[in-house]
């Protein structure tokens, strides 16, 4: 058999000599024997051996970072708390900002009402003209006991030094007596909400006299809010 695989090959290639082509046919069926018995390479995988531990996580760390997180979500806790407070705390004393600005004109009609009727027409007047007049100044009363009720009070600023935070001026009067810059008339009391100017006070100011000392001006949260003029 080998005689004849030699012929045969040495027909196929008949330059080579059969001693060395069967020599080389043995060398590199003897190389791939080896390449397949060898053990694979070692370094060249980055995969564990089977059966090692695997790695554990330093519990000292787990423990700083999980404390890390308990820390950070109780103080988003505490901040939402206290602005879910203040939001419950602002809506409960505005929240009847806009039906107390309504409100304000029904309470100016009424005081506009008593002033038309002078001391001497009320003394003279008919019972029942008394009554009426009783009953508005009545009323007038309840309205703003029910406004300050809900937080709305108001405010007379007569002899007090201006203060563009809560007064508008709608006129200065010359009086010497007085100190420049107080207010020595009010056309319109203002009111106030809270911490905040529902309606600025409509008021005269004084000018000629001396200087008033400075003061520092109030906080007005709600000076951008439309004035009700009636």
């Amino acid at each position: 058999m080998r005689i004849l695989c030699a012929l045969d090959f040495s027909r196929m290639n008949p330059d080579m000599p059969v001693n060395e082509t069967m020599g080389m046919d043995m060398t590199k069926q003897t190389a791939r024997t080896e390449d397949a018995a060898a053990p694979p390479d070692a370094s060249s995988s980055n995969d564990p051996p089977a059966g090692a531990p695997a790695e554990q996580p330093d519990p000292a760390a787990v423990a700083a970072d999980l404390k890390d997180k308990l820390l950070r979500v109780l103080a988003e806790m505490e901040n939402l708390r206290k602005r879910t407070e203040r939001e419950i705390t602002d809506a409960r004393i505005y929240g009847v900002s806009a039906f107390a600005r309504d409100m304000l004109a029904v309470a100016d009609n009424m005081r506009r009402a008593l002033e038309a009727v002078s001391p001497e027409l009320r003394a003279s007047a008919e019972p029942g003209v008394k009554a009426l007049i009783d009953g508005v100044e009545l009323t007038e009363r309840e309205l703003l006991k029910a406004l300050e009720k809900n937080g709305v009070r108001q405010f007379t600023p007569r002899g007090e030094k201006f203060d563009p935070n809560v007064h508008q001026a709608m006129f200065e009067v010359p009086d010497p007596s007085v100190p420049a810059g107080s207010v020595v008339e009010v056309v319109q009391p203002g009111y106030m909400i809270g911490e905040r100017v529902l309606r600025p006070a409509l008021v005269g100011v004084s000018k000629g006299g001396p200087k008033s000392a400075p003061t520092p001006p109030a906080v007005n949260d709600n000076a951008t809010a439309p004035i009700q003029q009636s």
